[in-house]
């Protein structure tokens, strides 16, 4: 209890990181109430032992017929039956911190957390959590790091100057991320054409960025990148350790302090892959997920149809006090390619699905964005268009292939200045970057998103970093190359003259990012 007072998270395994300097952990309690404490525990010990005799009894002697190995096996048949309640129920996804999270508050969703199921996640999670071995000094990798992202390292950074295509200083945010919209299916970042017709037609009336590339390949890791700015580690997501991802930095917190209404939407369960205590930390006034829509809304596996989701949000709108930022995340382009449409296109192969689940979403959010237009806070409302990550189909790209992690990024809406629409950015960016160059449009301070940048700064530097399972991707102007952790040299290479010097800076930003991670 006194190291919470003192630490400001739930017990987790850090104590035992004392265990060889106990002195240095009893300073962190050096003010604590140690006769209150010690009859705090007493009493729950006592009271604990009571009630063990009131429910269970005195421990008897097995029966005479019952012996060893009957009791053998009865003990592994009670082992079996503990792994229903082990992980919280039979549903789909086990447990984790945001099955208890549910307030904005972080001391009430402290206290919901069971103290010995957190230490043992803790336990099991503390190996991804530690930094590889690093590639170079930390002094070289810092400045290295220094000519992307200044603020990272606690270098000054250059004075903000980018360009505004903004009609009103406060419009209304709609941040819409996309299921697994890579750009091989956007034809307005150079992709297939006749997949996002939707998407096509809100790039020529606004700003589209063709060179953007998600910082890493999964829904929770895209989720950080695009809400806190902040990258993805090769081996791990920060989202599973709730105790790092309340300090980082995130929009909804940022524009509450600009006088937003926020919302978040989603179809699915937030308890997947902890993001419901990510949610619920960045302090969202106002929640919608699975639990809200019916079972005919929904499909087979994951949740709500993409066309529910969008009509539940049309709805709330009508009443939504502005300005608000609302944020929706779509899911019906996710596996297994469930919608509730004819399919777009033929055939039955994966390839086939998954482009007619990318239309789907596109028709379902031109269904939404008509209705939108007419109601009277669609002038004021500046749209984020972008993925929460990439995808291998079509073509089935390789884990690490630029490909898979192309994205695409559009800026559209009623509050776009007229000399914006039409605008296309080549400048290489990164998912992380999304943060600063949306809050340098509202003129917002952005200095807390330390590893995002704006990418319509006047002069940005081009260039992108992505993590896969233990590599990294780094990409500039001359080129792409990946880097495998494992055997710790790089492993492919798209371009023809990819310097040496761009491994060195890829190798630069995973050591300083995973020990940033690791000091969280």
């Amino acid at each position: 209890m006194e190291l919470y007072r003192t630490w400001g998270f739930r017990l987790d395994d850090t104590p035992l990181q004392y265990l060889n300097t106990p002195k240095e952990m009893a300073a962190s309690a050096g003010n604590a109430p140690l006769i209150l404490l010690a009859a705090v525990f007493v009493g729950l010990l006592a009271g604990s032992w009571g009630l063990y005799e009131v429910v269970v009894g005195p421990i008897r002697a097995l029966p005479s017929w019952f012996g060893r190995r009957r009791a053998a096996l009865a003990s592994v048949l009670y082992a079996a039956l503990l792994v229903v309640p082990l992980r919280g129920g039979t549903q789909q996804i086990p447990i984790n911190q945001s099955d208890v999270y549910f307030s904005r508050i972080p001391f009430a969703n402290h206290a919901a957390v069971n103290a010995p199921w957190n230490l043992m996640s803790a336990l099991i999670l503390r190996k991804s959590e530690q930094p590889a071995k690093p590639f170079m000094a930390d002094s070289m990798a810092r400045q290295l790091v220094a000519g992307i992202y200044p603020l990272a390292v606690g270098a000054p950074g250059a004075p903000d100057s980018s360009v505004s295509y903004l009609a009103e200083p406060r419009p209304n945010v709609l941040f819409i991320i996309l299921e697994s919209f890579t750009s091989k299916l956007v034809g307005s970042v150079g992709g297939e054409r006749g997949v996002t017709p939707t998407l096509d037609s809100l790039a020529r009336t606004g700003i589209v960025f063709t060179n953007i590339y998600a910082a890493g390949d999964r829904s929770q890791k895209g989720l950080v990148s695009l809400l806190s700015g902040y990258p993805n580690q090769p081996t791990t997501s920060i989202i599973k350790y709730p105790r790092k991802t309340e300090q980082l930095p995130h929009l909804a917190r940022q524009f509450a302090a600009a006088g937003y209404k926020s919302s978040y939407y989603y179809g699915g369960e937030l308890a997947f892959a902890n993001m419901g205590s990510y949610v619920q930390t960045a302090g969202y006034e106002h929640i919608v997920e699975r639990s809200a829509f019916s079972l005919a809304e929904q499909n087979s596996k994951w949740g709500a149809h993409d066309g529910a989701l969008f009509d539940r949000i049309a709805a709330d709108l009508k009443q939504q006090t502005q300005p608000f930022f609302v944020t929706a995340f779509t899911l019906s382009s996710h596996e297994p390619f469930e919608v509730p449409m004819k399919p777009r296109f033929p055939g039955t192969s994966e390839t086939d699905l998954f482009r007619s689940s990318v239309y789907y979403t596109d028709y379902a959010l031109g269904r939404f964005l008509r209705e939108a237009q007419k109601q009277p806070w669609y002038a004021h409302t500046l749209l984020v268009l972008v993925a929460d990550h990439g995808h291998q189909l079509p073509g089935n790209s390789s884990n690490q292939s630029p490909d898979k992690f192309k994205i695409p990024l559009i800026l559209a809406g009623g509050a776009l200045r007229p000399e914006a629409r039409g605008q296309v950015v080549a400048t290489i960016g990164s998912q992380t970057d999304v943060a600063a160059t949306l809050l340098h449009q509202l003129q917002l301070p952005a200095r807390g998103f330390q590893w995002s940048r704006d990418l319509l700064a006047r002069n940005p530097v081009p260039f992108a970093f992505y993590c896969y399972n233990n590599g990294f991707g780094a990409v500039s102007p001359v080129g792409v190359v990946t880097f495998d952790n494992v055997s710790r040299r790089a492993d492919s290479a798209v371009g023809a003259n990819v310097p040496n010097a761009q491994i060195e800076l890829g190798k630069a930003m995973q050591q300083v990012s995973l020990d940033d991670f690791a000091r969280k």
